[in-house]
C-alpha cells in the first residue's frame, strides 16, 4: 500500500527469518496491512540487535531456529539493548520448552506459523497495547508438559556434544575436565531417559529444552 494510505503512525516491524522466501512473503503480507510497515528484514540472528538499534521497530517478529544466535538468544538481548521494542516469536517449532524460554527471555508473544496472516497482524497490534499473545493450543501443551529439567550448564554441554564432539573436545570448548563433562552428560541422559548422550540431545531439542 502506498505510504501515503497509511496512518500517521505506523507499527514498524523488524522481521527475522532464515528462509528468504518465507520472509519476503511474510513481509510483502504484513505491508498491505494499512497500519503496519515492515522496516527491517535479517536473515540471522546475528544482525537482529543491530537492525533493531538501526530502524528502532515497534514489534520484532523473530523465528528461533535461526543461523548465529537463536530466536529466543536475540530476543533476551532486545530486551537489554531496546526495552520498548516488543517481541513477537513465530515459529514452525511449537514446542512447549520453546514457548517457556520464550517468556523467560520477555517475548510478548509466541505463535506457530500456520496461522492466517490476518491473525498474525492482530497479534502484532496486540502485543504493541501490552498484551501477551500465545498460540492457545501450545499454552495449554505448556502447562502439562512442567519446567525443564536440565541446569544451564547440563543443556551447554548437550549442545557442545552435537557433531560427534569427544568428551575432550567438550572439555576445552567449556573450560571444564573431562571428568565434569561426563558427570553433566550422565546427568542429562538420565533426565530426558535415554540411553546415551546423542538421544538425550535429540530429546532435549524436541522438548525445546535447547
Amino acid at each position: 500500500m502506498p505510504r501515503d494510505h497509511r496512518p500517521a503512525k505506523s507499527i514498524r516491524v523488524l522481521l527475522a527469518e532464515d528462509q528468504g522466501m518465507m520472509r519476503g512473503a511474510l513481509a510483502l503480507l504484513l505491508g498491505l496491512e494499512a497500519d503496519i510497515e515492515v522496516v527491517a528484514q535479517v536473515g540471522t540472528g546475528d544482525a537482529i540487535v543491530g537492525a533493531a538499534l538501526e530502524s528502532r521497530p515497534d514489534v520484532a517478529l523473530l523465528d528461533i531456529e535461526l543461523p548465529g544466535i537463536s530466536g529466543l538468544d536475540a530476543a533476551a538481548l532486545l530486551r537489554e539493548e531496546t526495552p520498548d521494542c516488543r517481541v513477537l516469536i513465530l515459529t514452525t517449532f511449537g514446542r512447549p520448552g520453546y514457548l517457556r524460554r520464550a517468556m523467560e527471555a520477555g517475548a510478548a508473544g509466541f505463535l506457530v506459523k500456520d496461522g492466517p496472516v490476518e491473525e498474525l497482524a492482530q497479534a502484532i497490534r496486540r502485543v504493541l497495547t501490552g498484551e501477551t499473545v500465545i498460540d492457545p493450543a501450545l499454552a495449554a501443551a505448556a502447562l502439562g508438559a512442567g519446567p525443564n529439567p536440565l541446569t544451564a550448564r547440563e543443556c551447554d554441554v548437550l549442545k557442545a556434544s552435537a557433531d560427534g564432539a569427544t568428551v575432550a573436545d567438550i572439555a576445552s570448548k567449556l573450560h571444564l575436565s573431562e571428568s565434569t563433562v561426563r558427570n553433566y552428560l550422565s546427568s542429562a541422559i538420565g533426565k530426558t531417559a535415554t540411553r546415551n548422550r546423542m538421544e538425550a540431545l535429540r530429546e532435549a531439542r524436541h522438548q525445546g529444552w535447547l
